[in-house]
């Protein structure tokens, strides 16, 4: 047994300093990155933040949505191939290719019938997605996923170490998956005690990477668009939402109707007051793709051997995620340019942070 007596920070922990600049309006932020990957050589143009491949975030109709918009989405394993026919038949050649990602476990039957989805529409990209990205089964999974498909682009993971990071670039990975725990519906560090603050692994991770030319995602951690802008300050190349992507249309899912008694009371024409009013709310259900509403929908239950490491939740409804596009990507610029950053390239070379106690007032924010 050893301890790490150095502190190890999350995005609560800091704040990012502002300074001088010469932009004028956040209009002039550029979000776009240019990448050549390390072990695929092949090109990525676009605006680096990716819909987690989590049920209700990760869906064929996010995909089109929000590749439209110019961001990416990681869709979730569980698609069968009549689901991949079915939208082949209809659209996702019209989507761009360089927007998403099919998701794989380490199940060698399921990667063929992965592959044989790549082969047949021209896919550019695979997720390699596992909670515990530290076996040597895993690598060995990736390094075979490099050799079979030469030019495909591989995302990896989760792992939160810098050691770690490297081996999966050295085995085939060209952008490595970072996290584990900090997501808002995940449980692992609640289960098993395991994980590491998010913006420090994400400083470490991304310091391995870059030193070998690979590239990261930063994935969990991220409650609003501010969190998102310290994610790139600390190195990211890609920063992954679920949380923050889920609740919308394009997620499906059923709209739950809840009535909530308020404060208020009717009023009557002679002034009396009268009976209660009540105001209806509207939720989707979101869970955790390690909890027991996960595993019971997909892998018919908790193995015995096992525990669920998520939790189910109802979060607000939100409508389109074009809205929520809208915001985080105008945070996103808007903390550029607090720092001088005229683009998300510079971002990083532009961020000091500071350690603090508070991220913000929150007195007003139940009410």
């Amino acid at each position: 047994m050893r301890i790490e007596k150095e502190i190890k920070l999350d995005y609560k922990d800091v704040l990012i300093r502002p300074k001088r600049s010469t932009l004028k309006s956040r209009k002039q932020v550029d979000l776009k990155r240019k990448y050549v990957f390390r072990n695929s050589r092949q090109k990525w143009e676009g605006i680096p933040i990716m819909a987690a491949n989590m049920d209700g975030v990760g869906t064929f109709e996010m995909t089109k949505e929000l590749s439209q918009l110019g961001l990416f989405t990681c869709l979730v394993k569980h698609y069968e191939p009549k689901h991949w026919i079915k939208t082949k038949s209809i659209n996702i050649h019209t989507w761009n290719p360089n927007l998403f990602a099919i998701s794989v476990g380490t199940n060698l039957k399921m990667w063929n019938i992965a592959k044989g989805n790549i082969k047949a529409l021209g896919l550019k990209w695979v997720c390699i997605d596992i909670a515990n990205g530290y076996s040597e089964h895993f690598v060995d999974f990736v390094r075979m996923v490099r050799r079979e498909l030469p030019d495909i682009n591989i995302i990896a993971g989760n792992v939160v170490t810098a050691d770690m990071t490297q081996e999966l670039i050295l085995a085939g990975a060209d952008v490595v998956k970072v996290g584990i725990g900090p997501g808002s519906v995940c449980t692992t560090r609640i289960q098993t005690g395991v994980g590491y603050p998010q913006l420090s692994a994400v400083i470490e991770c991304a310091d391995a990477a870059h030193g070998l030319g690979g590239h990261i995602v930063a994935d969990g951690g991220c409650t609003c668009p501010g969190d998102v802008a310290k994610a790139f300050g600390a190195g990211a190349d890609f920063v992954m939402l679920g949380g923050m992507f889920a609740g919308h249309n394009e997620g499906g899912g059923n709209i739950i109707s809840k009535r909530f008694k308020t404060n208020e009371r009717e009023i009557y024409d002679d002034g009396e007051t009268g009976d209660p009013v009540f105001k209806e709310k509207l939720f989707v259900s979101f869970y955790g793709m390690s909890s027991e509403t996960a595993m019971n929908k997909h892998s018919g239950g908790v193995a015995n051997y096992r525990s669920s490491e998520g939790r189910t939740v109802e979060i607000p409804y939100k409508g389109p995620v074009s809205k929520t596009v809208h915001d985080l990507l105008g945070g996103l610029r808007s903390s550029c340019t607090y720092v001088g950053a005229p683009t998300l390239k510079q971002l990083s070379k532009c961020t000091t942070f500071v350690r603090c106690t508070q991220q913000f007032n929150s007195v007003f924010i139940n009410q």
